[in-house]
């Protein structure tokens, strides 16, 4: 199954939606912000970066762009309550989702399975 890493700073959040995705069969390692986030980008293959736009220390679009350079083929999927402001600071986010909260976890399943899904049927994974 496929691996995840999220990126999430508010810990009970980061918890709720590691155990949803580990519960529908993912394998999920989860941070606190994206500095914690990078040296596991760095030993590790992950299909998956989960990241919260608005964190401390370094934002989600930042460990993106990062995450990207480490592993072009990472897909990148975000969640955000405050996606308007934080996409409208003119930094260029790679190709990725982007699910506002508050989101039912069977949106946040949904839309998981329906990245693995398209990669499946281009035979990326």
């Amino acid at each position: 199954m496929a691996k995840i890493l999220l990126a999430e700073d508010d810990h009970s959040m980061r918890e709720y939606l590691a155990r949803a995705l580990e519960r529908v069969g993912y394998e999920v390692d989860s941070v606190g912000c994206g500095t914690e986030a990078l040296p596991l980008l760095e030993k590790q293959r992950y299909d998956l970066l989960l990241t919260d736009i608005v964190m401390p220390e370094m934002d989600g679009i930042e460990l993106a762009q990062k995450a990207s350079t480490i592993d072009a083929s990472i897909r990148v999927m975000f969640i955000t309550g405050f996606a308007a402001v934080a996409l409208q600071g003119g930094k260029a986010a790679p190709e990725a989702k982007l699910l506002s909260k508050p989101f039912h976890l069977k949106d946040l399943v949904a839309e998981v399975d329906r990245i693995f899904q398209t990669e499946d049927q281009h035979g990326r994974l």
